[in-house]
């Protein structure tokens, strides 16, 4: 009668399948995790977007929220300024009578709440998000970009 069990090779087999499955599962969350980090960007970009904005109401006079997309920075009104993760690719549209210097992006949002409109837009590894300024409203969106 012949004993039951595994070979040497069934057990090297198996254990091969089951690297190769954690090599591609930390591959997938890596990835995920860039995409959660450059979702975390543009928020925190609409939310200081949001602060101009908020500023321009209760201020009466118009306020400026600046990106820098060469230098991965941005700068809103009192002084708040901070950086965009640096291996995302940045880019902005806005109205270039806005533009405040070459390749330096800007929203002018007005006492009215209106803007001047724009869009900032955060790339990075298959993943894109968008962060809308509607120029007649001047309301603040976040979307997935294509």
């Amino acid at each position: 009668m012949r004993a039951r069990g595994f070979t040497l090779l069934e057990l090297v087999l198996v254990l091969a399948i089951v690297a190769l499955a954690t090599l591609l599962g930390a591959g997938a969350i890596g990835r995920g995790m860039e995409g959660l980090r450059l979702r975390s960007a543009a928020n925190g970009i609409a939310a200081q977007l949001r602060f101009t904005r908020a500023q321009a109401l209760a201020t009466g006079e118009p306020q400026r929220f600046e990106v820098d997309p060469s230098a991965h920075a941005w700068r809103a009104p009192k002084g708040r300024h901070g950086e965009l993760p640096p291996h995302a690719a940045v880019s902005f549209t806005g109205a270039r009578e806005a533009q405040p210097a070459e390749g330096v992006g800007a929203v002018v949002f007005f006492p009215d709440g209106a803007a001047t409109g724009g869009r900032v837009r955060l790339e990075q590894g298959g993943a894109a998000w968008q962060v809308d300024v509607a120029w007649l409203t001047g309301q603040v969106a976040v979307a997935r970009a294509r």
